[in-house]
């Protein structure tokens, strides 16, 4: 039997960021912000190596999003999709990109088994994306990284099957954390990360109906709690509170898939 879409997360947070996407026959690694050796120990926990991957897709140039993509794409000969603005701002930093192919927001591409559309969002980076994703059956919503929500990704992200959606930051917490004024102004701007209240309006914005899974994630350690994510999320969609899962900076989360509906 053909293996239906599932997603995974190696890690979510500001010390590093990846997430898998499999459906069929192919694995999709989306950000890499982990040294390799510390991402084959995150690979095996889910029976995978670096040489299961079919390709690896960047959100944008943030060192906690692609610190660890030049060594793995380079080592392991992998296609590595991202914007020109993206491979442009992180060139310093990834080096040779022997493989590279060159996304454009808003045109679909098919990588094996998946169909991946890049989606424009306002983040402080050159020129971010995020990702609807689909196997031809189901739909799989990536929003990790963006300060505010616009019209468009409203549009884009309606009737998804399963959603991974940043909740950064509770307000209250960043504007009382340690962080200097610059910072917290740039967490909480519209190019900055969404908090638990801006990802619950979100929710409350789109179609839910076919909803399976719900993942908070990139959520802060210093200027947030997972259960507050958690509680503030649930309370827009009206579950409760375990049915939301809570990404975290060492474990991620386990393998999500999606099921038939009934």
């Amino acid at each position: 039997m053909t293996q239906a879409l599932r997603f995974a997360s190696l890690g979510s947070g500001s010390k590093g960021n990846a997430t898998l996407v499999s459906a069929g026959q192919t694995h999709i690694l989306i950000d890499n912000g982990f040294a390799l050796r510390d991402l084959t120990q995150r690979l095996a926990r889910f029976e995978l190596t670096p040489d299961d991957l079919n390709a690896v897709l960047v959100t944008h140039e943030h060192g906690d999003h692609v610190g660890g993509v030049g060594p793995l794409i380079r080592r392991h000969r992998l296609p590595v999709h991202m914007t020109y603005g993206t491979r442009l701002a992180a060139q310093r930093r990834l080096g040779q990109l022997p493989h590279w192919q060159m996304l454009t927001p808003e045109i679909p591409v098919t990588i094996g088994d998946l169909e991946v559309l890049p989606v424009t969002v306002p983040h402080d980076a050159r020129e971010p994306c995020q990702f609807r994703l689909t196997d031809g059956q189901y739909q799989l919503g990536i929003l990790t990284d963006l300060g505010s929500v616009t019209a468009h990704v409203v549009t884009t992200f309606q009737h998804c099957d399963s959603l991974v959606l940043e909740a950064n930051h509770d307000p209250q917490m960043l504007a009382q954390g340690p962080y200097p004024p610059s910072l917290k102004a740039r967490v909480a701007g519209d190019y900055g990360h969404l908090s638990n209240q801006q990802a619950a309006e979100f929710l409350q914005h789109i179609e839910t109906g076919h909803l399976q899974h719900l993942v908070a994630s990139h959520i802060s350690e210093q200027n947030n709690q997972a259960a507050l994510a958690g509680r503030v999320l649930a309370e827009a969609l009206n579950c409760t509170e375990d049915w939301i899962t809570l990404a975290d900076q060492q474990q991620g989360f386990g393998w999500r898939a999606c099921l038939p509906r009934g």
